[in-house]
């Protein structure tokens, strides 16, 4: 028997103030694929930290970007493709941060890609017609 397979998609400009609209859509798609609360607030966190990444640094100028976000679930497994045409960045050959360092020695950056390969199964990038495709898979077994 093959798994049902549903979607949801979001379209975000390249502003910060945008992230509200980001955590509505993931409250909702959490209540409609009834998801429990500490797995929204997961999710929520890997798009915050997915997206500031993305507008603070993808971009230069003040141009209108626009940025997509699609949400797949098959059975128990669930992906999300957050797409934008910013500069060619590859979060995978970022190297986790020294976490054992204290808050003054350790590097600056790198904690919100961190996060989200500890939340996330596998986290994967592919640059597409000149644009970053970073691919977030999760198996959500309860």
């Amino acid at each position: 028997m093959k798994s049902e397979s549903v979607s949801k998609s979001l379209m975000v400009n390249n502003q910060i103030d945008e992230l509200a609209r980001v955590a509505v859509f993931m409250e909702e798609t959490g209540d409609d694929w009834n998801f429990p609360m500490s797995l929204v607030l997961n999710l929520n966190l890997v798009l915050e930290e997915a997206l500031t990444n993305i507008i603070l640094y993808g971009f230069e100028g003040d141009a209108r970007h626009t940025i997509e976000v699609h949400l797949k679930k098959t059975g128990d497994d669930l992906s999300i493709e957050i797409i934008d045409d910013g500069k060619a960045f590859d979060p995978t050959n970022v190297a986790d941060p020294d976490i054992t360092l204290s808050v003054e020695n350790r590097a600056v950056g790198g904690l919100g890609i961190f996060l989200i390969r500890k939340i996330m199964d596998t986290v994967e990038y592919k640059r597409i017609a000149n644009k970053n495709n970073l691919i977030l898979k999760k198996n959500i077994k309860p």
